[in-house]
Formats: C-alpha cells, structure tokens, sequence
C-alpha cells in the first residue's frame, strides 16, 4: 500500500507512535521513516541520545520514547522530513504538532491554516503558535502547529489560504491562473470538462493530472457543490503516458 499511495499503512504507523501517555508528559519525537535507506543524521545529531543505536546505516530509526526530550533537533536534520513532536500535555484540550516546512515565504506566527492528514486530506483548523531556525540557512525551518490534542497522531502537514492568490498557475501546460480559473466559473463554466474546453486547461502533457483536482476544488468551493456531485471527464486510455514507440510496435508485440 506505501508503495502505491505514498501513505504508510495503519500498522506500521501504531509501530512509531509514542505512548498516548508519554504524549500526555510532553514533547516526543515521532519517526514516521519506513522505508530502509542510508541515512542517519537522525542518529548522528540527537542531543539526548534517544535514538536506538544503528548498527548498519540503512538500518530504519527507532526512538527511545522515555530518552527523548522533544528538542526536535532531529526534525529540522531529516532529508527525508519523516520526524515529527508532538505534545499533548496542554491543560486547554489543545495539543501542538512540530513539522518540517521546507517552502517560502513562511508562515507567520498567529496565522491560521488548514491541517491535513498523510494524504493531504484537510483535518481541522490550526494555528501556528511558533516558528523554529526561522532565520537560519543550514537547518530546515520547523513549523509548531496548535491543533485539538486527539489529532497530533493525524496532522502532519497543512496548507495556507492565504498564500494562494489569483497569480497563481493552477494549470501549468496551458499556464491558466487561479484568477483566471475563478472568472471562467463566475461565468458559469462549471465543470472540469466546461474549463476544459474553454480554456484548454488539462489537454496539455501532463493530460489534467496537476490541475484536474485543483479546478475540481476551486469549482465547488465557489459554487457550494459537493466535489462528488460535481462531473468530472472520462477517463481514457491510455491512463498512464507511455512511449510512442510502445503503439509503433503492437504488431509486433502480437
């Protein structure tokens, strides 16, 4: 399933996850890493070494839960952005979940964002309360989310609203904005298949693969339509590019 969505299965996930009641003493270090590389900055730069000694370096990282200080150190030093701390010891019902955030501009302190799961579905509203290495060069920003305490274990990204605005390409091949795409819809163009046909977007290269989701999204956030009940185009072969040379030989391959 990791292998084909991206997305770690439930199973390996119980694995790493620290106690519900160490979660509840303070900050602890989460090391969502499944896959079996050469890397161990992890390892290398943990102040409190809390990370289970790795005795071959394609070895996957094990933390030490009741070691583990909640520094997040380790964060900003992942390639692979595969660590995060979560915190569940606030008294309000909130909890606090630090992530890597290797974009700009950065968020501000204060600022409101959509949460979202491993998959990039939306989970909640949170508040960045804080923001590490804001100024540094050499050590990934870390961004410290405010969320409600039974979703540290599920937010693991999040997407800002505010950042996005009609400048913003939604369909790279054929170069339609976000502003663009909203004045096609208040014109009553509707559908991913209206937008289509009027301005191109998803006949390019990458035949709707970027931008079918995103004019999906912003359809039925303008128009109070549920994404499902929105139409979408037909799906035809081939659903995957292949090489031209592939149906220059079918003769052949018979």
């Amino acid at each position: 399933m990791m292998e084909r969505t991206g997305a770690a299965t439930p199973e390996l996930l119980e694995r790493a996850a620290p106690s519900s009641a160490r979660r509840a003493r303070g900050p602890v270090a989460v090391v969502e890493c499944f896959q079996s590389i050469p890397c161990n900055p992890c390892y290398t730069f943990c102040p409190a070494g809390a990370m289970k000694p790795l005795t071959d370096i394609t070895m996957l990282p094990e933390v030490d839960s009741e070691r583990c200080v909640g520094c997040g150190v380790c964060v900003s030093h992942c390639p692979g952005l595969a660590i995060f701390v979560v915190d569940e010891s606030g008294k309000d019902g909130g909890g606090v979940v630090r992530l890597p955030y290797e974009f700009t501009p950065l968020p501000e302190t204060g600022e409101y964002v959509t949460a979202v799961d491993r998959e990039g579905k939306p989970v909640c509203r949170a508040q960045v309360v804080r923001i590490q290495n804001e100024k540094t060069q050499d050590r990934t920003p870390v961004v410290w989310l405010k969320v409600p305490k039974p979703l540290t274990m599920e937010v693991r990204f999040f997407r800002r609203e505010a950042f996005y605005d009609d400048k913003t390409v939604v369909c790279r091949c054929e170069e339609l904005t976000l502003g663009e795409l909203r004045e096609l819809i208040r014109q009553g163009y509707r559908t991913p298949d209206e937008i289509k046909r009027v301005s191109r977007a998803g006949m390019g290269p990458c035949q709707g693969r970027t931008c079918r989701l995103l004019i999906l999204q912003e359809a039925a956030k303008m128009t109070g339509v549920p994404p499902a009940d929105i139409p979408v185009p037909t799906f035809r072969p081939p659903v995957k590019p292949i090489p031209l040379g592939l149906m220059l030989r079918e003769e052949e391959l018979e």
